[in-house]
């Protein structure tokens, strides 16, 4: 990806940070609490001569581009200066300095955010209420995908705006299917069907295996399983209680069990960084991954193919990862409004074209499927008209509730105690849920 980071889409926090943030936030934090329930823009005048903080998390290509933005919008609005940087040496650090920011009374007005992030962000008191704004007809907000609208939202209040959208497919190898004997895969596949290739592909001999899976107890293990979990009608929480434990997740992370345990056709990776250069490199058949991983096979010059996730009874539901651009409260109207106009025009379809697609990513809206810039970013990335579809099986999103870090670090040791064979799945996912019961907080 043109973000700071490959591979998992959200990554876990550093142990204990989400908590110390929401203490923060439950003592009001020294520079106040900011969200009294008034409208953070009541009364802007898009006249007044402001001046903006924007932490975009990017890159150092992709911040040039954010700042060749930020003078675009100038010039369309010369009373609003906004001022750029990446905000930390990596989008990983960006809680961190925002924790350490509303402490101290410094803190942006826009900044890049991991969705998993934004149950913290919300507890914080200092982020603006964009429920109403967003409401607006001419905002949109149908046009981007429910996962992502739901992950903008904490607590019934809109605190942030889509970002970047993805979702998990099926990516595979045609030329190792082809050696196997091995029709490709199709998007009416089951988990059975995957099983019964993956068994196929694999070749001990050739160090060849028919898929991968993470278990280094990350994000990206667990959120792998989620939609195996949705698939089968399961639920990550009832209300705020772990319910990730059902017969629907012992179902769920049983069939992943038999592939790894039963079958060993699962490659596992002990880190998050192998199995997709395994997959780049001719190692690995199939592969569930997002639209990042397009950039990595481009210059791997690989065959593949790329359809949805397999399904359950037909359901192929899958899981996005979106992140957001949350706004924060300063108590002033004019920055506050300034804000929200300039998050309005980066995220319409025009700005959002010569943004996100010129890096590589997904369109942040529907209507953007119809742009020049959507057709070339389909020649440049195959494969990437398929992820686009697919946001319409991404049908809800992880839990916007502080303590799902702690959560998703839990379960995902669970699975990897699972698929390294040393746990049963009903076991793990009780354990897991256990440790979860007093983490997770509306």
């Amino acid at each position: 990806m043109t973000y700071l980071r490959r591979g998992p889409v959200f990554r876990s926090l550093a142990g204990g940070l989400g908590a110390a943030l929401l203490l923060s936030a439950c003592m009001g934090g020294t520079a106040g609490n900011k969200d009294d329930g008034k409208d953070a823009a009541a009364g802007y005048d898009p006249k007044a001569n402001v001046t903006l903080t924007w932490w975009t998390g990017q890159t150092e290509q992709a911040e040039t581009t954010a700042e060749q933005l930020a003078q675009e919008y100038h010039g369309l609005h010369p009373n609003v200066t906004i001022k750029t940087s990446p905000g930390a040496p990596t989008t990983d650090d960006l809680l961190t300095k925002l924790s350490a920011g509303f402490a101290g009374g410094s803190y942006p007005d826009i900044s890049y955010a991991y969705g998993s992030w934004a149950g913290e962000l919300g507890a914080s008191g200092h982020t603006q209420d964009l429920t109403s704004f967003v409401a607006d007809p001419a905002f949109g907000w149908n046009e981007f995908s429910p996962a992502a609208r739901e992950t903008a939202t904490v607590g019934g209040k809109v605190i942030g705006i889509p970002a970047l959208v993805d979702n998990l497919a099926l990516l595979y190898n045609k030329k190792l299917f082809d050696q196997a004997g091995v029709a490709y895969p199709t998007d009416q596949w089951s988990w059975d069907d995957f099983r019964a290739a993956a068994k196929k592909l694999t070749k001990p001999a050739d160090k060849i295996y028919g898929t991968a899976y993470s278990v280094s107890g990350s994000e990206d293990t667990t959120w792998h399983l989620w939609p195996l979990l949705w698939q089968h009608g399961g639920q990550i929480l009832d209300g705020t209680k772990p319910a990730f434990n059902s017969d629907a997740g012992v179902a769920a992370l049983e069939t992943l069990r038999q592939m790894a345990v039963d079958d060993k056709s699962m490659y596992l990776d002990q880190t998050d960084e192998k199995y997709w250069r395994l997959f780049n490199s001719g190692r690995v058949a199939m592969m569930m991954s997002g639209p990042w991983s397009l950039l990595d096979i481009k210059d791997a010059k690989l065959s593949y193919g790329v359809v949805q996730l397999p399904g359950f009874n037909g359901d192929h539901e899958t899981v996005s990862g979106p992140d957001v651009w949350v706004l924060f409260n300063h108590d002033d109207v004019n920055r506050a409004g300034a804000a929200r106009d300039f998050i309005k025009w980066l995220t319409s379809a025009q700005t959002d074209a010569k943004w996100n697609l010129k890096l590589g990513n997904l369109p942040l809206r529907t209507t953007e499927k119809d742009t020049p810039e959507y057709a070339a970013y389909v020649k440049e990335y195959p494969g990437g008209d398929k992820f686009f579809a697919n946001l319409a099986n991404a049908k809800q999103a992880r839990p916007t509730v502080a303590g799902y870090d702690e959560l998703s670090r839990n379960v995902g040791d669970a699975i990897s105690k699972v698929l390294q064979g040393t746990e049963s799945p009903k076991q793990a996912l009780d354990e897991a849920a256990k440790k979860s019961a007093d983490s997770v907080t509306n």
